[in-house]
């Protein structure tokens, strides 16, 4: 049976990954990436086509967590270096012997991939774009389809929402809704000598190890900005209910700085970050079968209308065609 999986491409890749069930598209989620252990937990399952199988996602405490089981299929997680746990949330090591076509749903950080087998490509327009083998997605609003060749592997690389900023000082919000060949923010040959030695070793913890040398040596003595912290910690609190009015107002700052810092930082406005993380707390009201209504309520939509049109433009399915495959 399938869990979650999770992928990650370049070029123009994008986040998170799984095999899926039900009628139409397989889906997928890179879901959130909260920030303290506030955050709740939220999962849903789904399969694909011959792939069938369950798709689990789950947000654990700060991080959105994919899980994948599947027959021919592996999705194992691996902690970071004591080192890098501010900004690094987790490893994730997936491979997949057969090919796979998934659905992406939004999540609320950004994810760096290393292809050590098989390919990775986009769907959009009925049009397959192949991705390079080494990449870093920034956060999206909607939902992005993808295709795995089979027998893929991949590490994938989770950083905590304000993360990225200490490894590149490449804008984190110019990566928004895209993913990038990693040669367009780390230098190319440091890049590529991490292909090589990935393409050679016969172990996870080698891989680890391997992803981990090139993220000390990129890490950048830099101060954390933790007034954007603590806005992240504020958001997450509120299920993404906050209004950045009220943000500024507890942050005693103004509003055009702030957004300034927080886009740059986090990679979005906080407005579209508020927004995904409400996506994920209804992920997680349709799991525990809540009625739209209740839902609606509980996470401040205007009525039941603009709430089902919202969820159609970030999934591509309706509330009640979503949890037809719960």
């Amino acid at each position: 049976m399938v869990n979650g999986l999770r992928r990650l491409g370049s070029s123009k890749a994008e986040l998170i990954v799984t095999a899926n069930k039900g009628s139409g598209n397989p889906r997928i989620s890179g879901i959130p990436i909260p920030g303290a252990s506030s955050i709740m937990r939220s999962c849903w399952d789904g399969c694909w086509g011959r792939n069938k199988g369950r798709l689990f996602n789950s947000t654990i405490d700060n991080f959105t967590e994919l899980h994948c089981r599947q027959t021919a299929m592996k999705f194992e997680k691996h902690l970071q270096a004591a080192r890098l746990k501010d900004y690094i949330k987790y490893y994730v090591v997936s491979e997949n012997k057969v090919e796979n076509e998934y659905k992406v749903l939004p999540s609320t950080g950004l994810v760096m991939g290393f292809q050590y087998k098989g390919a990775l490509s986009t769907i959009k327009d009925k049009t397959l774009n192949l991705l390079a083998p080494a990449g870093i997605t920034g956060i999206s609003e909607s939902y992005k389809i993808f295709k795995s060749s089979a027998d893929i592997g991949t590490v994938l690389i989770y950083f905590t929402e304000t993360g990225f900023t200490h490894f590149s000082s490449h804008p984190a919000h110019e990566l928004f809704d895209l993913s990038l060949s990693l040669d367009l923010i780390f230098e190319k040959s440091s890049v590529n000598e991490v292909e090589e030695k990935l393409s050679i070793a016969s172990t996870d913890k080698q891989r680890i190890e391997i992803i981990e040398r090139f993220l000390l040596k990129e890490l950048k003595s830099i101060e954390t900005d933790k007034l954007i912290i603590e806005a992240v910690k504020l958001i997450y609190q509120r299920k993404g209910t906050i209004r950045v009015k009220e943000l500024n107002e507890k942050l005693c700052i103004s509003q055009s700085p702030f957004e300034k810092r927080f886009r740059q930082v986090v990679g979005t406005t906080p407005k579209k970050f508020t927004s995904i993380v409400r996506f994920n707390a209804v992920l997680h009201s349709l799991k525990e079968q809540k009625s739209l209504t209740e839902i609606c309520y509980e996470n401040d939509f205007f009525d039941q209308a603009h709430f089902i049109k919202d969820f159609k433009r970030t999934t591509g399915e309706t509330p009640e065609q979503f949890k037809r495959s719960l």
